[in-house]
């Protein structure tokens, strides 16, 4: 039996992925240097979003029931993993003006590109080891859930608390 990646097109099926994530982090880490606005009032919108992909997801390939264990506990560790992303965001309030602002940290993407290539390791060998891959998938997809929701939790009591703190500052 042939491994896939000695057959030709095997290794362009891996390599070319590795590029396009290689690409569009180099230009995020790019732009991460600057600060762009935060408005509060659309933290919510990427949790709901990826939450209904996952629904979706949860639905066209339901778990088994030790799968649902495995995605509470995935739900509960992306929920940590999260919260200690959002804390490594970089907030800022202008004192003036009191506009919100972020700047996400290079730690944050690491963390982020890691997570990736887990993924995309684990879905690669995945076969290799008679894994579940959609129990995996449905794993990793809770832990990227838990993860961008308490992110933005994280962010937004953080951001709330600064601001509030900058209009005290500015009524003293």
């Amino acid at each position: 039996m042939q491994n896939q990646a000695a057959q030709p097109g095997g290794l362009i099926s891996y390599i070319v992925p590795i590029i396009v994530v290689i690409i569009v982090m180099a230009l995020r880490m790019r732009r991460m240097r600057n600060l762009r606005p935060l408005r509060l009032e659309t933290l919510w919108i990427v949790p709901v979003l990826y939450g209904a992909v996952v629904t979706m997801l949860f639905v066209t390939h339901p778990p088994t029931v030790v799968g649902w264990a495995l995605v509470a506990v995935a739900l509960l560790a992306g929920g940590a993993l999260g919260w200690q992303r959002g804390k490594l965001m970089e907030i800022h309030v202008d004192p003036e003006t009191h506009e919100l602002g972020q700047k996400a940290s290079l730690a944050g993407m690491l963390f982020l590109v890691s997570l990736i290539a887990v993924r995309y390791v684990a879905r690669m060998v995945g076969g290799d080891f008679h894994m579940d891959v959609n129990a995996l998938v449905n794993t990793l997809a809770a832990l990227a859930l838990g993860m961008f929701t308490m992110q933005r939790i994280e962010m937004y009591l953080r951001a709330k608390r600064l601001l509030e703190e900058a209009r005290a500052s500015r009524a003293s």
